[in-house]
């Protein structure tokens, strides 16, 4: 399932957001980081399972997509933690 979100952060300051909700938040379902680069964070779970979190500057701000089979619920608590874009917001930008 892919879950986004266009915030006002910039995409580093989301990525290191990312590393640091992922790692310290999820006891029962704990990710690690895998790879990385300058647009996306890849981190490894339970059972080899898969959570990315990719980010694309837009007009607007930062789209921020993730993409994971397991991890949806920690996925879209994420999402809530960083500075959304209204839609109006988002139109106009």
């Amino acid at each position: 399932m892919i879950q986004e979100i266009t915030t006002r952060m910039p995409a580093d300051a989301v990525l290191a957001a990312a590393k640091t909700f992922f790692v310290r938040r999820n006891p029962l379902y704990g990710v690690f980081p895998e790879k990385e680069g300058p647009d996306y964070v890849v981190f490894r779970g339970q059972g080899n399972e898969e959570l990315v979190i990719g980010v694309t500057s837009v007009e607007a701000g930062t789209l921020v997509r993730g993409s994971t089979y397991l991890y949806d619920a920690q996925v879209a608590r994420f999402l809530t933690t960083l500075d959304p874009l209204t839609m109006a917001e988002e139109r106009v930008g």
